[in-house]
C-alpha cells in the first residue's frame, strides 16, 4: 500500500473519527437516514448483546436485521456480549472528478453513522462499525482500533450477514469452484443461490432491484457470500495461505460491505456508490494514462490460426506485429497487444510459470524495432505479462519487466493469471512458496504491489484472471479494467459460447463492479467448433458503449475489418472515455440500451443489446442537449439478422433528431443497435 494512502486512512479514522475518550452509557439502538431520508440503516442489540443491523427504504425492510462480528483464529470472537456504547453521525457532501471513466463528474453525499460496540464482560475490546447511508444504497465497514490484545488480527471469518427481507430473483456465479469468475450466470430464486461471488443482483417481486458486493478491497481476502438458510447469507471470506484467512496488524479497517438499491435496473448502472467509498487519487499527475482502443495479436490465438509458443504458427513475430501497428495507426488506434513475445510460452505454461522471461524476446520478436516502429506511429505496444498465476516468479521479475517496458515506451500491459481457482502460487512470509486463492489476501497484495511498481514507470494495468474489481480505480487510476467474467473468447471456441442473454446479464451484475476488457467487435462470427456466435454484428457494435473500458479492444481479424469497412466505422469513431453515462432502458439478462457523451465533446453514442428474443425499444431522446440538432448515424441489425440466421446483415442509415424525438430500437434474436449522435 502507498505510504499516500496510508496517511489518508489514518486521517480518516484518527482525525474525524476521534475514540471516545471513556465509554458513554450503553444505548439499545443507533439510526441514521440517507440525505433525502428514503434508505435507513438501524444497528441494536439482543439480550444476549450479539449486534445486528437492518436497512429499509421508504419504512419497508429490505434487509431484514442480519448480524454483525468477527471470529478470529488466536482469541474470543467479536459476537456476544456487545454494547453500544458511542455513536456519531456527520454529514459529506462532495463533487470530484474522474480523470477517465465513465462519467466524469461525481459527487458523494451521504450520511455516515460510527457505532462502537464493546464488550460488557471479558476485555472489554471495542469495534467500530462504520456506516455511509447514500441515496442508492449503503456502505459498511469494521473498524478494529489499536489496543492491548489486539495489535494483531488473524480473522478466520467475518459474521457479517445479509438477510434479504423479501423474496427475490437472484442472477449469480458459484464461489470456490475451479474456474474464478469466469461461469454463466444462474438465474435462480434467491433461496437457491449456493456459494455466490459478488456482485450478486436481486430483483424483488414488487420490482426494486439490489446488488451486493463490496469496495476497497485493500490487504484483506475478496468477500464471497453463502446462503445459510431461506435469503439469510453470511459472508464467506476468500482462504488465504494459513490458518487464518487474513492477517493483518492494527488499527485497521475492512473493505466496505455495499448494498446499491434502486427502482430500475439502471439505477444499479448509474450508481457511484463503489467509486465514492474508494480513497482519493494516491497517485497524484495522472495525465499520462491514455484512455485507448487497441488492436491486437490475439484472437487468432484461439482460433488455433497462431500461437503463443514458438514455431512455424508463433504470432508474435516482428513482421506480423508491423502489420498491426501499421493498422492501427492508419485507423486511429492507440495501442497494439501482442501476446506470446516473450519466452516461456513453449510445454505446458499452464498453471506453471516458472519458465517465463519477463524481459527476454523470442529470437523471431525485435522488441526494440517493434517499439520504435510504434513510436514513430505514434502508437504503443500494449504489453503482455502471462505468470500462470506463479505471483511469486513474477515479483522476482517485476522491477525489470516494468522497466523495460518504461525505457521502451510501452504505456499499458496486460497481466494475466492462468491457473485454476487455488492454484495460484505466492511466498509467503516464511519464505517458502505457498499454494493460494485468487482473491485471497496474499493475491490482493500481489496485485497492489503490480499496481504501485507500473504506476513508477508510467504504465497502465489491465489484469485478467485478476482480484474482481471493488472500485480501486480511483485511488490507483493506472488500473484501468480487467477481465472477471466470461469474455469474448469462449465465443471463439464455442461448445457452448456465450449464451445470448449474457452480455445484458453482465451489464447489471459484473459490470456494476467496474470496467471490464471483455474484447468486442467480432465480424468473423467463426468459431473453432464450428457452432456459431450467439450475436450479431449489430451487437458487436452496440458493445463499445454497453460495455465500458477504457481500454478497448478491436479483437477480430484484421481482414474481418478491411472486409467491412462500413461496419468498421463505428469502432474507429467510437471513443473509449466518457464524460456521462445514462442507463436508458432495460432488465436483467434481457436487454439493456446504454448512451454515453464523449469525453470533452458534444457527440453521444448509444449502445442497445438484446437476448435471444428480438424485441423493438422505443427511447426517449432527452438526453441530447435541448434546443440543438443532431445526426444520428444508426447502424442496426437488417433484414433477416439473427444469430441463428444471418449474423452479419447490418443497415446503415442516418437521421436528423433532437432531444424531443424518441427512436425505435430495431434488435434482432441475440442482436444489438449502435447509434452516433453527432452534434450540429
Amino acid at each position: 500500500m502507498s505510504n499516500r494512502l496510508v496517511r489518508w486512512l489514518a486521517v480518516s479514522m484518527v482525525t474525524l473519527f476521534p475514540l471516545a475518550a471513556a465509554a458513554a452509557e450503553p444505548r439499545a439502538s443507533a439510526r441514521i437516514a440517507s440525505p433525502d431520508t428514503r434508505i435507513a440503516v438501524e444497528v441494536t442489540t439482543d439480550n444476549e448483546g450479539r449486534a445486528s443491523y437492518a436497512v429499509s427504504r421508504d419504512g419497508r425492510p429490505v434487509v431484514a436485521p442480519s448480524r454483525l462480528g468477527m471470529m478470529f483464529t488466536d482469541t474470543r470472537k467479536f459476537e456476544r456480549n456487545l454494547a453500544i456504547v458511542d455513536q456519531r453521525t456527520r454529514r459529506h457532501d462532495e463533487r470530484w472528478e474522474l480523470p477517465w471513466g465513465e462519467r466524469r463528474h461525481m459527487r458523494d453525499h451521504h450520511n455516515e453513522l460510527r457505532v462502537t460496540l464493546a464488550e460488557t464482560s471479558g476485555p472489554e475490546r471495542r469495534f467500530d462499525v462504520v456506516f455511509r447511508v447514500f441515496d442508492d444504497g449503503v456502505g459498511f465497514r469494521y473498524d478494529i482500533p489499536r489496543q492491548p490484545g489486539l495489535e494483531h488480527l488473524s480473522i478466520a471469518e467475518e459474521l457479517t450477514e445479509f438477510d434479504l427481507a423479501d423474496p427475490a430473483t437472484a442472477w449469480w456465479i458459484p464461489a470456490f469452484e475451479w474456474n474464478r469468475e469466469e461461469y454463466i450466470y444462474h438465474r435462480t430464486p434467491v433461496e437457491e443461490v449456493g456459494q455466490a461471488q459478488t456482485p450478486i443482483t436481486l430483483r424483488t417481486a414488487d420490482g426494486l432491484h439490489v446488488s451486493i458486493h463490496e469496495a476497497a478491497l485493500v490487504d484483506y481476502s475478496g468477500m464471497n457470500l453463502a446462503r445459510v438458510d431461506g435469503r439469510r447469507f453470511k459472508a464467506a471470506l476468500t482462504p488465504g495461505i494459513g490458518i487464518a484467512k487474513v492477517e493483518v496488524a492494527t488499527p485497521f479497517a475492512t473493505p466496505w460491505r455495499t448494498i446499491q438499491i434502486g427502482e430500475r435496473a439502471g439505477d444499479l448502472v448509474e450508481s457511484q456508490l463503489i467509486l465514492n467509498l474508494n480513497a482519493p487519487n494516491a497517485l497524484g499527475d495522472v495525465s499520462w494514462i491514455r484512455p485507448m482502443k487497441y488492436v491486437g495479436i490475439w484472437w487468432e490465438m484461439h482460433l488455433d490460426r497462431k500461437t503463443w509458443a514458438s514455431g512455424p504458427k508463433h504470432g508474435a513475430t516482428t513482421a506480423h506485429t508491423l502489420r498491426y501497428i501499421d493498422f492501427a495507426a492508419a485507423n486511429g488506434f492507440g495501442g497494439v497487444l501482442v501476446e506470446g513475445w516473450n519466452i516461456g510460452w513453449d510445454g505446458d505454461w499452464f498453471g506453471n510459470g516458472e519458465t517465463f522471461s519477463f524481459t527476454q524476446a523470442y529470437p523471431d520478436f525485435d522488441i526494440e524495432a517493434v517499439t520504435r516502429h510504434a513510436r514513430e506511429k505514434g502508437v504503443t505496444l500494449i504489453g503482455h505479462h502471462e505468470t500462470s498465476g506463479h505471483a511469486a516468479h513474477y515479483e522476482a521479475q517485476l522491477e525489470d519487466a516494468m522497466d523495460l517496458y518504461g525505457r521502451l515506451g510501452v504505456q499499458a500491459v496486460k497481466t494475466g493469471y492462468v491457473a485454476d481457482a487455488g492454484q495460484a502460487k505466492v511466498r509467503g512470509d516464511d519464505g517458502a512458496l505457498h499454494y493460494a486463492w485468487h482473491e485471497g489476501q496474499a493475491m490482493v497484495r500481489h496485485h497492489q504491489k503490480v499496481v504501485e511498481t507500473a504506476a513508477k514507470h508510467r504504465i497502465t494495468v489491465n489484469p485478467h484472471e485478476p482480484v474482481k474489481d471493488t472500485g480501486l480505480r480511483r485511488t490507483y487510476p493506472n488500473l484501468v479494467t480487467r477481465e472477471g467474467a466470461r469474455g469474448m473468447e469462449y465465443n471463439a471456441w464455442g461448445q457452448p459460447g456465450n449464451p445470448p442473454e449474457h452480455e445484458a446479464t453482465l451489464v447489471y451484475t459484473r459490470l456494476l463492479a467496474g470496467p471490464m476488457d471483455f474484447t468486442p467487435g467480432i465480424f468473423g462470427m467463426d468459431t473453432k467448433s464450428g457452432t456459431p456466435m450467439a450475436t450479431t454484428i449489430g451487437k458487436q457494435l452496440a458493445l463499445y458503449v454497453v460495455i465500458h473500458s477504457p481500454l478497448q479492444m478491436a479483437a477480430d481479424l484484421l481482414e474481418h475489418y478491411e472486409s467491412r469497412p462500413d461496419a468498421f466505422q463505428f469502432i474507429r469513431d467510437v471513443p473509449a472515455d466518457w464524460d456521462d453515462t445514462r442507463a436508458l432502458a432495460g432488465e436483467i439478462g434481457e436487454f439493456a440500451v446504454i448512451a454515453r457523451r464523449a469525453r470533452g465533446g458534444d457527440d453521444w453514442y448509444l449502445g442497445a443489446v438484446t437476448d435471444d428474443a428480438a424485441r423493438d425499444i422505443t427511447v426517449p431522446l432527452d438526453f441530447l442537449e435541448p434546443g440543438r440538432r443532431y445526426t444520428a448515424q444508426i447502424y442496426r441489425d437488417g433484414e433477416g439478422a439473427g444469430w441463428r440466421t444471418d449474423p452479419r446483415s447490418l443497415v446503415i442509415e442516418s437521421r436528423e433528431v433532437g432531444a424531443g424525438d424518441t427512436l425505435v430500437l430495431a434488435m434482432a434474436s441475440g442482436g444489438g443497435q449502435a447509434v452516433r449522435f453527432v452534434a450540429r
